[in-house]
């Protein structure tokens, strides 16, 4: 019971660090990286799709390391 709760609570605490990283690039990083990149275009969907796409794979890496292999 302790292992599964060991989990519940670090997915808990990526979520939230997760969170923060969003609100933080929702608010500067992406007004920022559209107004200097693609002034004329403003694909701030596409910045948001890759934003996204490294929060998951931060995420999922993470809890690789995290995580003890399952023995056979």
């Amino acid at each position: 019971m302790g292992d599964r709760m060991r989990i519940f609570l670090m997915f808990g605490l990526l979520g939230f660090v997760a969170g923060i990283v969003a609100n933080f690039t929702a608010k500067y990083v992406i007004p920022w990286f559209a107004t200097l990149v693609f002034p004329a275009i403003g694909l701030e969907w596409a910045l948001s799709g890759f934003a996204g796409a490294f929060l998951t794979v931060m995420l999922v890496t993470v809890w690789a390391y995290v995580t003890s292999p399952s023995e056979p």
